[in-house]
């Protein structure tokens, strides 16, 4: 009886309905992953080793985290379907490990990202540590509604850990904003006057605007439906994709190189920027065509008068340019 009283009060289309969308999305974004993955080792073969595990933990935790949304889904779904009783129990535990297992791969990429401010503003200690303070604390308060979840006795009543899960959603936000800020800033002061140069700065600068504002809208999305709406599931399955845009991000940032030889320009040996950056970059020194030039001295010695060498401009091999100063972005 207060099973049937309760299906007149529950919205099934807000609850299982929206777990249910939220798992199709993030299953679309995992495979998204995936595809990317797989372009990152089949076209940088000779990348450096910590980048190949470091792609490959965040793939594997997202598939444990693809797989925990969908054993939490298959239990309200399918294996409770119209038992709506099963929202006045506690939640299941694999809906509460994965908050905390999508908020560590969110951390994990705020910190690549904040690497890349630290590089890009020339070791600027007070932002670069304020973008990792922020993502530490965003860390921490994920774990503290973890641990908090576990405690509550229905799911139903997950609209208690408002305050905590607010501060995680709002402290992860920020962080985007300010290292989507801190790039566009620092960026503008690389460029040279070259227009190749200086496109691929804008390039840069468009697509760290573009990954701010993608990650911060959901999120944004995350904390204000779960404060207007806690007691439904709506909030949940923006969070399902969440963690999974963060992992595509870094990905495409990874697989937007130049490859040389199936290694990722991040050597000291190259000068095409790691990060998005396409194209060759503009050699400012002027190089001599070496056969024009021995041809040039031969016909002023037999004529016995003096003529300087002409000097051709010409682009030398990646391999053999000299780094500047945003050659390196990781």
């Amino acid at each position: 009886m207060a099973g049937l009283e309760l299906s007149h009060l529950i919205d099934f289309n807000s609850t299982f309905g929206a777990l249910f969308i939220g798992f199709g999305a993030s299953s679309l974004a995992f495979g998204v992953l995936s595809m990317q993955s797989y372009s990152y080792f089949r076209r940088y073969p000779g990348d450096v080793w910590w980048y190949k595990c470091l792609v490959a933990a965040i793939w594997i935790m997202e598939l444990v985290d693809q797989a925990l949304i969908g054993h939490a889904v298959y239990f309200y779904v399918v294996s409770n379907w119209g038992e709506v009783t099963a929202l006045l129990e506690g939640p299941v535990w694999t809906l509460i490990v994965q908050v905390t297992l999508g908020a560590t791969v969110g951390a994990i990429v705020k910190v690549c990202f904040g690497m890349r401010v630290w590089r890009f503003s020339k070791h600027n200690i007070p932002v670069t540590l304020l973008i990792m303070l922020g993502t530490l604390a965003q860390l921490a308060a994920a774990f503290l509604f973890t641990v908090r979840a576990f405690q509550i006795p229905s799911i139903a009543r997950v609209g208690e850990l408002k305050l905590v899960g607010s501060i995680a959603l709002g402290l992860g936000m920020a962080t985007d904003v300010i290292t989507a800020a801190a790039l566009c800033y620092f960026l503008r002061g690389l460029k040279t006057g070259y227009q190749r140069d200086d496109s691929i700065v804008n390039t840069l600068t468009l697509y760290a605007i573009n990954t701010g504002v993608i990650t911060s809208a959901i999120s944004l999305s995350t904390l204000v439906l779960y404060d207007l709406m806690p007691t439904n599931f709506v909030f949940m399955a923006f969070y399902f994709v969440l963690s999974k845009v963060y992992a595509n991000s870094f990905f495409a940032a990874l697989n937007t190189r130049r490859s040389v030889r199936g290694r990722g320009t991040e050597g000291d040996h190259t000068t095409v920027p790691t990060f998005l950056m396409v194209g060759q970059t503009t050699n400012k020194e002027v190089h001599v065509d070496p056969i024009y030039s021995v041809q040039s001295s031969a016909g002023n010695r037999s004529n016995g008068d003096f003529s300087p060498r002409m000097e051709v401009p010409r682009e030398p091999p990646i391999s053999t340019m000299p780094p500047i100063h945003y050659a390196q972005a990781w």
